[in-house]
């Protein structure tokens, strides 16, 4: 693609994805590139940045995620942005350490609502026609031979290793719910992600409670975590779940993420204070979203990797 036709691509979806959000009464907002506080995940690194006069240290922001909900506790209403997000170590045919993502959130809607905006979305940026919804049960038998909610750590390491796929160092010293975890996410990357989403976009639902990351439980199902993953020809475009307004359990997950960060040497990152403060009884339930905006460039595109579909690839 030339440079025109890349900026052109680029201006036209996010003309279309700003009509669409905003038809559907969402605030475009913006928020810092560079804060004071991270959201701390276990399998993502942020990029810290030391600011003369600003503190020991300030944080590129991995997404807007952080700082959007803040906004939602001070009675923001549904709203989404078009956000610069830095990822350090991120470096691939879908992945970059600097990208864009165009995030929202929906205070008082479920999934339901999500798959609705999700499909229409789809729509009007690649031409697709219906959405399928597909449980993480269904999608595991079917592509990996294992069902994750009935499945032990042991089963999904069997099925790991009949499939044939490359294992992680340390993988037989993990304690058993580590385990689950990471046989679980290599079975989604290797086995069943490069099989979704090839006739229309397939919202993939019902997950382990132990990969709820910040969605809250099924209150019919404790445990399934009400999160959804969206796949297009075998690509992750966007992740999103109901949200859990709790305070408790919010630093209990932080918690979590930091400890297998710290098992993995990866460092563990501040409590985000600011983000904590506002949950609680002023921060809505609802819906978050985040979706890759340079992926959904590429896939308009028939693009095979982001960088076709930026003018700028890897900062240079």
């Amino acid at each position: 693609m030339t440079t025109r036709s890349v900026l052109e691509l680029r201006a036209r979806l996010r003309h279309t994805l700003r009509n669409l959000f905003d038809t559907a009464g969402f605030l475009e907002v913006d928020t810092p590139v560079l804060a004071a506080e991270v959201l701390p995940e276990s399998h993502i690194d942020p990029v810290p940045v030391q600011v003369a006069g600003c503190g020991p240290c300030r944080w590129l922001q991995t997404s807007p995620e952080n700082l959007m909900k803040r906004l939602l506790a001070e009675g923001s209403g549904s709203i989404y942005q078009f956000a610069p997000s830095f990822r350090d170590g991120e470096r691939g045919r879908w992945h970059d350490i600097e990208f864009v993502l165009l995030e929202w959130y929906a205070p008082g809607t479920t999934l339901d609502d999500a798959a609705e905006l999700l499909d229409r979305l789809c729509r009007v940026a690649i031409g697709s026609r219906g959405l399928d919804r597909i449980t993480c049960s269904v999608a595991f038998v079917d592509h990996a031979g294992v069902d994750p909610l009935l499945a032990s750590a042991a089963q999904l390491q069997t099925a790991v290793e009949r499939l044939g796929l490359a294992r992680p160092d340390g993988l037989e010293t993990l304690p058993e719910a580590d385990l689950f975890d990471r046989c679980f996410e290599l079975l989604l990357a290797e086995a069943v992600q490069p099989r979704l989403g090839h006739d229309r976009p397939v919202m993939l639902e019902g997950w382990p409670a132990s990969q709820a990351a910040f969605a809250r439980l099924d209150p019919a199902c404790p445990q399934l975590a009400r999160r959804f993953e969206l796949f297009v020809g075998g690509v992750e475009l966007a992740n999103g779940w109901e949200e859990d307004p709790s305070r408790e359990l919010l630093a209990e997950r932080i918690t979590a993420a930091n400890e297998i960060r710290r098992q993995d040497g990866r460092g563990v990152l501040p409590m985000p204070e600011k983000l904590l403060a506002a949950h609680g009884q002023a921060m809505p339930a609802g819906v978050g979203a985040a979706l890759g905006f340079d992926r959904l460039a590429m896939l308009a595109a028939g693009a095979s990797s982001i960088d076709e579909v930026r003018c700028f690839p890897d900062g240079s």
